[in-house]
């Protein structure tokens, strides 16, 4: 005979506070299991008695075909020691159970998701809102508030993992105190992303390449860097192997790499490749064909012991399609730019040879012979003189767009007026620490030999009174900083609209004239406090009022310059004034 059970109403059944160890009273007549409260008849009870802590918000009981038509007891009332309402069990654990991460202790700017894929149509409404809705909605949320946003329910628990699941850039902060497991659980909330960024402030080893290598199958972009206190532990085989499994990585910034010892990169797929740290590698092997851009920065340790000819070398050989090259080094030197000019790149657009103090004119001359197409020349650090510059002007003036020539103590303000009057092109000029004081250098006098001391006197009185003359029309950002062997400078570029004035301690007001219309910033750092307020009045004010803002006129050949009397001086009216105000941009003065 069938026995009628009680009904229960889904409504007043609470599963969270549902207590599976408290078992109901035993009553006549009552065949229910005492743990869930099923009937007993053809039921296999699969509820344990003991709890386990678990991460799961609520539990969900799917019935079988053969007990779908059970009914649910609960019971009237708890015990007093029943578990708290938030304990769950780990067999009922919800597949999303890494939305639980702990990220309380850092701020929502850590990461950040870039999502680019729109939401399929779909009519499911969640919480009253479209899936489409929402799932705008959420998107602009910061990660943090994104894991917040999946407690609220069930809809919007799924609207979130699908906003993880599509996204294919994520950057990731991570602190000192996390471990590898943290970045993986974030990680695996991102099984489609292609472009990951990490800036590390704990120490980077094989197995966090190992975590990225396994979480994310279709990366194509990786940047590490690491902060002063972290250290990268990451080898070179280490990082051979994380590239030769990686088939659609195509860009791989990484910073740090002093432990890697020796590499060998192969990769089909690699184009662009960045290094930076790097100290006495014994090996460096490129197979790489399709390698486009490569910047490899050494650090400046003297027992750096790195064979850069052998490896510039093997560099241009096996990857012909390189365009853009940099390398920062102390050990550069001519041998080095005859490897590089050896294997005639057709596609180079960008060189960069940075602190090589042993390239010289003659290293010019052999890149002028091989690349005459090149876009940016980067010789900063280097011993060229204007002889350098008079060559770089006579091959490259149709196509050279950016000149750095910082940290050449050969070069004078003749090149680099010359420069810039042959090189029409020119958007970019760095010439920072050309043109120094020979004051500012401190040398012991007594261990100077008779001819040391002449030939720092004749230095003296070339470089101390140079006097800068630029005029240009497409020329955009200019650097000076460091140059205190300056002391004039006339600059008449329309298109400017960043200066770079920093230590610039001899430059007067008097001798100070900036006709640039679209200056938005100058960095006067160190000049003295009379050139801040002449920088000031000029880039903020007009041409026409320079003039009078000293009581000086310049004469007719402009040799030298006259004192007027004050009733001389004129005046704006306010009518000029207030035209001159209509579309004035707001110049910022940067001095610290």
């Amino acid at each position: 005979m069938h026995r009628h059970q009680p009904h229960i109403s889904p409504s007043s059944t609470d599963f969270s506070a549902f207590d599976f160890n408290l078992r109901p009273s035993k009553r006549r007549g009552s065949y229910n299991c005492g743990r869930c409260g099923l009937p007993k008849k053809g039921h296999n009870c699969n509820v344990d008695g003991t709890p386990t802590s678990s991460s799961t918000p609520s539990v969900t009981t799917t019935p079988t075909p053969s007990d779908s038509s059970a009914g649910v007891s609960a019971p009237t009332s708890l015990s007093a020691n029943r578990p708290p309402r938030h304990q769950h069990y780990s067999h009922l654990r919800r597949a999303l159970s890494f939305d639980n991460i702990d990220l309380s202790c850092d701020s929502p700017e850590e990461l950040e998701l870039v999502n680019d894929e729109p939401v399929d149509p779909d009519p499911i409404v969640s919480g009253g809102l479209p899936a489409a809705c929402l799932w705008e909605v959420l998107r602009r949320l910061p990660p943090v508030g994104l894991l917040a946003a999946a407690k609220v329910c069930k809809g919007w628990r799924e609207t979130s993992r699908r906003l993880w699941r599509a996204a294919e850039e994520l950057r990731l902060r991570v602190p000192a105190r996390a471990q590898v497991g943290f970045v993986g659980s974030v990680l695996q909330k991102c099984p489609a992303l292609v472009r990951l960024s990490l800036r590390m402030e704990s120490d980077v080893d094989a197995t966090m390449l190992a975590c990225i290598a396994f979480s994310c199958p279709n990366l194509e972009c990786m940047e590490i860097s690491t902060s002063d206190t972290a250290v990268n532990r990451i080898t070179g085989d280490e990082l051979g192997r994380f590239v030769a499994d990686k088939r659609c990585l195509t860009n791989l910034k990484m910073e740090g790499c002093s432990n890697l010892g020796g590499f060998g990169l192969c990769s089909s797929s690699l184009s662009t490749l960045w290094l930076s740290d790097l100290n006495s590698l014994s090996k460096m092997i490129f197979n790489c064909p399709n390698l486009k851009e490569i910047s490899m920065e050494f650090s400046r340790r003297e027992n750096d012991s790195t064979d850069l000819t052998a490896m510039a070398d093997g560099l241009v050989r096996n990857c012909p399609r390189l365009q853009n090259i940099h390398i920062a080094s102390t050990r550069l030197s001519h041998a080095v730019v005859l490897a590089i000019t050896a294997a005639s790149l057709r596609g180079l657009r960008m060189l960069s040879l940075v602190l090589g103090s042993e390239i010289t004119d003659a290293s010019v001359a052999a890149i002028a012979s091989t690349y005459s197409k090149l876009e940016l020349l980067d010789l900063s650090g280097s011993s060229i003189s204007d002889s350098g510059i008079g060559m770089i002007c006579n091959v490259f003036p149709n196509t050279l767009s950016r000149l750095l020539l910082a940290l050449c103590p050969n070069i004078t303000s003749s090149g680099i007026q010359f420069a810039t009057a042959q090189l029409p092109l020119l958007e970019l000029m760095d010439c920072g620490m050309s043109i120094c004081d020979p004051n500012s250098e401190n040398r012991d006098s007594d261990e100077a030999s008779e001819f040391e001391l002449q030939s720092a006197f004749n230095n003296k009185l070339h470089i101390m009174y140079q006097k800068l003359i630029i005029k240009h029309c497409r020329l955009k950002k200019l650097s000076l900083w460091g140059c205190s062997g300056l002391d004039a400078l006339f600059l008449n570029c329309p298109e400017l609209n960043d200066l770079n004035l920093n230590s610039c301690r001899n430059l007067r007001p008097e001798t100070l004239l900036l006709q640039c219309p679209k200056l938005e910033s100058v960095h006067a750092s160190g000049c003295q406090e009379l050139m801040i307020g002449t920088i000031q009045s000029q880039v903020n004010g007009d041409s026409a009022a320079l003039e009078n803002q000293y009581a000086f006129k310049r004469s007719a050949d402009g040799s030298k310059r006259v004192r007027l009397p004050h009733s001389f001086s004129q005046q704006p009216s306010d009518d000029d004034m207030k035209r001159r105000r209509v579309g004035r941009r707001q110049c910022n003065i940067l001095v610290d």
